[in-house]
């Protein structure tokens, strides 16, 4: 009898005549069903692992799984979207700095944040600052206290290195020499603690380069800058 049949079960599974189905029967179903959903969601952490935390729709869909069912995952409250055919578990405490690099593969981390990442920095960042050619922009998903620079788009890749977050996910930052260049050139925004800890950092760095820093500089016209630091921190 259908009035002995929840609600819950024939939305469950329309295809069914239920009025035909014993108690025993739905139960089965239901059973299975859960086992089934089971397996799915081994399926979507397994590839988070092997994603860096990040569940790529293309994975999913590799893997056997549907777009309908990701959808009723993330409906479910089990995974969470964070950018485009990109979601994460929503119990994963989310490394944000590799999740925007993954959302703008053109993001370089910089000043204060590259400063952080290269440990030439005397505090963590409130920020994070970034850079872009100055042809593109971000689009409104990105927070709105997000440090943005914007440059020459010739020289937006020159100096670019992966460094690892805390997470260990590597992320595109700039090297050593072209931060303190950034951060010379920057210094309207960037308060002069900042700069003079950075600078004094990276000679007590054990893998320095004057030379190439002094040709970064060069490059982004910081030489007497450069020079009048250099001169009073060491």
């Amino acid at each position: 009898m259908t009035e002995n049949i929840p609600v819950k079960y024939k939305d469950a599974f329309p295809h069914f005549h239920l009025t035909k189905l014993s108690k025993c029967a739905i139960l089965l179903i239901v059973l299975q069903t859960g086992v089934i959903l089971l397996d799915i969601q081994k399926s979507i952490r397994t590839i988070a692992e092997q994603g860096g935390g990040v569940i790529r729709t293309a994975d999913v869909q590799a893997a056997g799984i549907s777009r309908t069912m990701l959808s009723k995952l993330e409906q479910s409250g089990y995974i969470e979207r964070v950018a485009r055919g990109q979601y994460i578990l929503a119990e994963a405490f989310p490394d944000e700095l590799y999740l925007w690099q993954c959302r703008r593969s053109d993001l370089v981390y910089s000043h204060e944040t590259a400063l952080y990442l290269l440990d030439m920095a005397e505090r963590v960042p409130l920020q994070y600052s970034a850079t872009l050619p100055n042809n593109k922009r971000l689009s409104s998903v990105f927070p709105s206290d997000f440090k943005l620079y914007y440059v020459k788009p010739e020289l937006h890749d020159l100096g670019v290195v992966a460094l690892p977050t805390k997470f260990g996910h590597e992320v595109n930052a700039y090297n050593a020499e072209r931060t303190i260049c950034d951060v010379l050139r920057s210094r309207r925004r960037i308060d002069d603690q900042t700069v003079a800890a950075a600078i004094k950092n990276y000679a007590m760095r054990p893998k320095k380069d004057f030379m190439a820093l002094g040709e970064m500089a060069q490059v982004f016209r910081v030489t007497a800058q450069l020079q009048t630091y250099l001169e009073v921190l060491l």
